[in-house]
């Protein structure tokens, strides 16, 4: 098996993990292995926490350490995604490490995102972003240009390193920082 990668190492993308995860699945199919969910999910899980979420690949709630999956519906349709990533490499353990036992929030993350996008600003936080801020700030910068050209919400991805918007389709994002030395992906732009 040859694995041609295109997602930047340490980008905070789930690249490695649903690379295991897919592999899993694909094997499963090829060699007709007939094993069940259940069971790619605990194969999935020896290789890395968040890797059984990709062998289920849709929107889901994550409790434990990523195996306790509960699907969730995220109603996105009429939003798109732009990635931008910087190519600073953060290592998991370090992100871990960086950060403090996060704070009983008043809403739960289920609650937040069953609200509308343009509510989320001020109330869905990635707790990485505060360590990771500080030691890379321009990662904080590119979160502010995202606001800046109409996002309706900006974090960083996961334990970073990459940054992500959520813009309404209905905003032109192609030349969303043109000219600038970052990696920009625009995912399911329909216009």
């Amino acid at each position: 098996m040859h694995l041609h990668k295109s997602i930047p190492v340490g980008a905070g993308l789930g690249g490695g993990s649903s690379d295991g995860a897919f592999s899993l699945v694909l094997l499963n199919e090829e060699l007709k292995l007939n094993l069940a969910t259940e069971k790619l999910l605990d194969y999935a899980l020896q290789l890395g926490s968040d890797c059984p979420f990709f062998v289920l690949n849709r929107p889901c709630y994550a409790t434990g350490r990523g195996e306790i999956m509960e699907e969730i519906n995220v109603g996105l349709g009429d939003h798109h995604f732009v990635i931008i990533n910087p190519e600073i490499h953060i290592s998991t353990a370090d992100a871990f490490r960086a950060i403090s036992v996060p704070e009983k929030k008043a809403s739960s993350l289920k609650e937040i995102i069953a609200q509308p996008v343009s509510t989320w600003k001020n109330n869905l936080l990635n707790e990485f972003e505060e360590p990771l801020f500080k030691k890379y700030p321009l990662l904080k910068e590119i979160k502010r240009n995202l606001y800046a050209s109409g996002a309706e919400y900006a974090s960083l991805t996961g334990t970073g390193s990459s940054i992500y918007g959520i813009f309404h389709n209905s905003k032109k994002t192609a030349n969303l920082l043109a000219g600038e030395k970052y990696r920009v992906y625009i995912l399911n732009q329909s216009h």
